[in-house]
């Protein structure tokens, strides 16, 4: 049963400092993860969806996060001097400062020949980190309303890659002595993934959103022929895609580069969202398959010197066009750019308004 509005709604009940700036949380009818999943599992919107209904969560017990020095959790964590090391399967990872990131040492690959995954590959006890005492440690880092999203930042192309280098993960998805091993593989990566996430959910149990990296494209084109991605690597990511809904949690990837040829398989691959980059065209991309996934699309040029009259138009404009009856999306901003607060408030009040009458 729809919500109605209430103006009172608009009440500012505290401001969220983060990478977006000082954003106002407003007397939400319910609380913002229940709009995620309202959104993403049902596709039944109560609002559309900005961005502050999630929260980042990387603990340091995830070896991969402080191996890719990308920690976000109670205890500091400074990527210069902590960053780096090696990840859960033993690949030893250099951060390198110009990156901002880290990368996988050269010469520390695993095999070049996918066959020889099973004498090659030591899989991660996942019972044997210390969940117990991350939780505790971790314990006032969550607040009850948002949805917090645990990252993976190496999925499944990614994790060949860091066995054994990005030419020869590529050849592997082509190479029909490999292509057997290549899915035997990840599917058993597949395996330790949902023993990660059945780990997060039992000792994190605010994290509703599993955000997972696999990088596809350049700046030009996907890397791939989709065929191959659909036979090599959509059915270790259904399976762990299958796991996440079966826990009533979101499944988002994360997949960098021009690859709208791919957007199929994401649908195949069973993730409910994907935002990607600017280089792929997100409107043509939600006319044809918003339907069948929640696409980030690309919001108006807006700034906060913007007449507050322009703002709420062009709010009129994005909800007319974008905000529809089982075919909602996502707003993708530049991250280092605040939402003008007339914007916002246009989009949450005609978004409610319209959502509430469907």
């Amino acid at each position: 049963m729809a919500i109605p509005f209430n103006e009172k709604e608009l009440e500012v009940v505290r401001v969220q400092h983060d990478y977006r700036g000082d954003t106002p949380i407003y007397s939400f009818p319910v609380k913002m993860r229940e709009a995620l999943l309202a959104t993403m599992l049902d596709r039944k919107p109560i609002w559309q969806l900005t961005g502050i209904e999630t929260r980042m969560f990387m603990p340091s017990i995830h070896p991969d996060n402080v191996a890719r020095a990308l920690v976000i959790e109670n205890k500091p964590f400074d990527a210069l001097t902590m960053g780096g090391g090696k990840d859960m399967f033993g690949i030893q990872w250099d951060y390198i400062p110009v990156a901002n990131g880290s990368m996988e040492r050269p010469g520390t690959e695993l095999f070049d020949d996918v066959n020889e995954w099973q004498d090659k590959v030591v899989f991660p006890d996942v019972d044997s980190w210390d969940w117990e005492g991350s939780a505790e440690m971790n314990k006032d880092f969550f607040n009850d309303d948002q949805a917090f999203q645990a990252w993976f930042q190496t999925g499944w192309f990614e994790r060949l890659i860091s066995f054994m280098g990005f030419e020869d993960a590529a050849v592997a998805l082509m190479d029909e002595d490999q292509q057997d091993a290549v899915r035997e593989l990840l599917d058993k990566v597949s395996d330790t993934y949902i023993d990660i996430i059945d780990h997060y959910v039992k000792y994190f149990p605010n994290v509703y959103s599993f955000y997972m990296h696999d990088d596809w494209g350049s700046q030009k084109e996907t890397f791939f022929n989709p065929d191959l991605v659909e036979e090599t690597i959509v059915p270790a990511m259904k399976k762990v895609t299958d796991h996440i809904h079966s826990l009533g949690r979101v499944a988002e990837l994360h997949s960098c580069g021009q690859i709208m040829r791919q957007v199929p398989n994401m649908i195949k691959a069973g993730w409910d969202t994907w935002s990607g980059q600017p280089m792929n065209d997100s409107h043509a991309l939600y006319e044809q398959y918003g339907d069948k996934i929640v696409l980030g699309v690309a919001a108006p040029e807006v700034d906060v010197s913007d007449p507050e009259s322009k703002q709420r138009e062009l709010a009129h404009e994005f909800v007319e066009k974008f905000c529809n009856p089982g075919k909602p999306c996502v707003m993708t901003f530049p991250m280092a750019e605040q939402m003008p607060n007339a914007f916002r408030e246009e989009i949450y009040v005609r978004s409610r308004k319209k959502y509430a009458e469907i």
